[in-house]
């Protein structure tokens, strides 16, 4: 069994391919937000002060994407190993990871801001992807037991360095930044171009260290039924771990909770984790009920999950497609909207043709998402059956 994140597979993991279609599905939600609701460059949806408790769950649903997408590319990198050699599975993932981090460079930064000429480099979830599969494809030979051990003590004490960051004012450097804090740090690179470091990539080594060995639970001779007792266990734990941890508010997040104005805010608040770098409590409150959702998902095959898995059969190139077409339904909308040349560069944010005054409301916005998802869905349908029946070797990179 294998998934298609690292290479061309001949069986498949259900439930693995479902839950990734779901997240991938969600994770358009926040994309089109960005680039289409009212709010997005002026406003924080997880603001206490000024958001709403359906601005905020807007958000909020799309905080499991990132953590599932790169615990199971770890998961599917297992999976794959079964195939393969220590030695063809790490040359085979550090050649992935470099290919990653390169789509991050020269095609999603492209996507993200239409700017031919790069003023600005992202570095996004594909390129914490990349540098994590390159670290872990340097690891894959060491025991089992030594790459769950790291991948556990990076995700508990990561939050350790908050503190030291704190101090320091959160002003650390470049290295570090791009290791731990980053949260939309900014760097010059050259001449007028600059880096924009969004994910830091220590505690996303971490996740995909720990979905690497959550992948031996969908070995050849693991029993169904013991790892379905196993999923619901581990699911439960993370659950339980952050709202422990939630109620504690003392270590695992460097943003605590607080008392709000009424009862439903002070709930927002302490589901207000932080993604930035991804904190002990977000990923237990995300990957938790990920890991829960497995146990249940196996069971369940229909018309609806069928259009779920046609996603998470082709993750990647769902994930780029998706980006320019929303970009490009973003650039339609401006002329329409009757914005001109001097409205391209927007303030406060690196997306072209995106004014900072530009946008619908939320509803619109959710309509604009149906209708991404209903275009993407026989393009990205067309591509994994192309997938499933060609084995040229450039597939397992797209």
């Amino acid at each position: 069994m294998s998934t298609n994140l690292s290479g061309t597979p001949k069986y498949r993991v259900w439930s693995i391919d479902l839950l990734r279609g779901i997240i991938m599905v969600i994770m358009a939600i926040d994309h089109v937000r960005d680039f289409f609701h009212i709010q997005a460059s002026t406003g924080d949806p997880t603001d206490m002060a000024t958001t709403t408790p359906q601005l905020f769950f807007t958000r909020w649903i799309t905080h499991f994407c990132a953590p599932t997408f790169v615990f199971l590319a770890g998961t599917a990198a297992y999976l794959n190993g079964t195939k393969k050699t220590k030695v063809e599975l790490s040359s085979f993932l550090m050649k992935r990871g470099l290919w990653l981090i390169l789509v991050e460079i020269m095609v999603m930064s492209l996507a993200f801001t239409f700017d031919p000429l790069y003023h600005i480099f992202i570095f996004q979830v594909i390129w914490a992807t990349g540098i994590s599969m390159f670290l872990l494809g340097l690891m894959v030979r060491l025991p089992f037991a030594a790459i769950l051990s790291i991948g556990l003590l990076i995700l508990i004490g990561h939050n350790s360095l908050d503190r030291l960051e704190a101090a320091n004012g959160n002003s650390i450097g470049f290295w570090w930044d791009l290791l731990h804090h980053g949260h939309f740090a900014f760097y010059p690179l050259f001449g007028n171009h600059q880096l924009m470091i969004f994910y830091p990539f220590l505690p996303w080594f971490g996740v995909i260290c720990c979905g690497y060995c959550f992948g031996k639970l969908y070995g050849k001779t693991m029993l169904a039924d013991k790892r379905r007792k196993i999923l619901i266990g581990l699911g439960s734990a993370l659950i339980a771990l952050f709202i422990i941890l939630r109620f504690i508010n003392n270590y695992g997040d460097p943003a605590p909770w607080s008392v709000q104005r009424n009862p439903l805010y002070s709930f927002l608040s302490f589901l207000n984790t932080t993604k930035y770098p991804p904190s002990l409590m977000y990923l237990c409150m995300t990957l938790g009920p990920s890991i829960l959702s497995l146990a249940f998902l196996e069971r369940v095959q229909n018309k609806v999950t069928d259009f779920f898995t046609v996603f998470g059969r082709v993750p990647f190139f769902y994930y780029i497609t998706h980006f320019f077409f929303i970009h490009f339904l973003c650039v339609i909308a401006f002329f329409i909207s009757g914005y001109g040349i001097k409205d391209i560069h927007p303030k406060r944010t690196p997306f072209l043709f995106r004014p900072d005054d530009f946008g619908v409301n939320l509803p619109a916005m959710y309509a604009i998402w149906v209708f991404v998802i209903i275009c993407l869905y026989p393009l990205c349908k067309w591509y994994n059956k192309y997938k499933s029946t060609h084995y040229q070797w450039w597939l397992s990179y797209l």
